[in-house]
C-alpha cells in the first residue's frame, strides 16, 4: 500500500509540481492551498507525511506544525517544511515546531525524492523500535533474517532470553527487570559491534528475548562473548547475600518458600554453515530449538545446531 504525502503550499504551481512528482515515485498525495485546508485533510487523511511551506496566509507552517504534534492523530506524521529562506533560523524555528527536516526552495525533484524517502525511512525505523531498549523489533527482524535468505547468502541467528527472569520480576520489581533488559541489549549489541562491526545486527522480539544476526564464522564468538559479560555484570542486579547464597527466596501463591537460580541467560544459534533455511521461519524455528537445549543449562549457556541438513 503506497505512503500517503500531504503536500502544503499556497502557490499552486509549487504544490502541483511537488504533486506530480510525488506521484511518478508512487505516492499517495493530497494537495492542500493553506493552513486551516491543511489541518482539516491531515486529520482526515492521517498522512504519513506532511510536505509544509513555512509562508502561507492566516496560519503559517510552524503553526500547523506545532498544531500536527499536539493532535494525538497526527503526533507521528513526519513533517519536511519547505521554505523559501535559507535563514538558520527559519531552520531552527522549523525544528523546533516538530519538523523532521526541512528544503529551501528553489529545489530539484531528486534532492524532494531522497528527503522524502529519507524521512519516511527513518519515521518507520522508529516505529518499529522497542521503547525501552531502542532495538528494531519483529518487523525488522524478520527482513534481517528474510534478506540473506533471498539473496543466498551466509548468516547465523542468534535467539536469546533470560532464564528466571519472571521470577527476578516479581521479586525486585518492574523498575529493576527493566534495567536487566537494557543491560542485557546493550551487552549484546557490544559483542556483535565487537565481532561483526556493521555486519551485524541486533533486534528486541520483546519482553527478555533478543536476536542477533552475524556472520557464521564468528557466532560462536559472539555467544561465548554475551554470556561471559552477562554473568561478569549480574552482580549489579542483586544483593550481595542473594549472591552469597547463589539464590534468591521467593513465596509461591501458597506462601512456601521457594529457592530460585539466579538469572542467567541462554543463546539458541542457528547457522548456514550446517544447512540453508528456504524461509524466516525455519531459521528461527532451529534457533528456537537450541535456545531451549541451552535453558537445560543451570548457569548461563548457549548451543549451537551443528546438524548437517539431510
Amino acid at each position: 500500500m503506497p505512503e500517503t504525502i500531504l503536500v502544503v503550499d499556497d502557490d499552486p504551481d509549487i504544490a502541483r509540481f511537488v504533486e506530480v512528482n510525488l506521484r511518478s515515485a508512487g505516492y499517495d498525495v493530497a494537495v492542500a492551498a493553506d493552513g486551516e485546508e491543511a489541518l482539516e485533510k491531515a486529520q482526515a487523511l492521517r498522512p504519513d507525511l506532511v510536505l509544509l511551506d513555512v509562508m502561507m496566509p492566516r496560519i503559517d507552517g510552524f503553526e500547523v506544525a506545532h498544531t500536527l504534534r499536539r493532535n494525538p492523530q497526527t503526533a507521528n506524521t513526519s513533517i519536511i517544511m519547505l521554505t523559501a529562506k535559507a535563514l538558520s533560523t527559519d531552520k531552527v524555528l522549523g525544528l523546533t515546531a516538530g519538523a523532521d527536516d526541512y528544503i529551501i526552495k528553489p529545489f530539484d525533484p531528486i534532492e524532494l525524492l531522497a528527503r522524502v524517502k529519507g524521512t519516511l525511512r527513518r519515521a518507520k525505523e522508529m516505529r518499529n523500535l522497542s521503547p525501552l531498549t531502542g532495538l528494531p523489533g519483529n518487523i525488522r527482524i524478520q527482513e534481517e533474517i528474510e534478506r540473506p535468505i533471498r539473496d543466498d547468502k551466509p548468516f547465523a541467528v542468534l535467539y536469546a532470553d533470560l532464564n528466571n527472569f519472571k521470577a527476578y520480576n516479581d521479586q525486585k520489581g518492574f523498575v529493576r527487570g527493566d534495567r536487566m533488559i537494557q543491560s542485557t541489549a546493550r551487552l549484546i549489541q557490544d559483542a556483535v559491534v565487537e565481532f561483526a562491526g556493521p555486519d551485524g545486527f541486533v533486534g528486541h522480539v520483546g519482553g527478555d528475548d533478543f536476536v542477533a544476526i552475524v556472520p557464521p564464522p564468528i557466532a560462536e564468538d559472539v555467544a561465548k562473548r554475551v554470556v561471559e559479560r552477562f554473568d561478569k555484570s549480574i552482580h549489579e542486579f542483586y544483593e550481595s547475600e542473594d549472591l552469597q547464597r547463589g539464590y534468591v527466596e521467593v513465596e509461591d501463591r501458597k506462601g512456601v518458600l521457594q529457592k530460585l537460580p539466579l538469572v542467567g541467560i541462554a543463546i539458541g544459534v542457528a547457522t548456514t554453515e550446517t544447512r540453508k533455511f528456504a524461509h524466516y521461519g525455519e531459521a528461527v524455528a532451529v534457533a528456537t530449538e537450541m535456545k531451549q537445549f541451552a535453558k537445560r543449562e543451570t548457569t548461563s549457556s548457549f548451543a549451537i545446531d551443528r546438524r548437517q541438513a539431510s
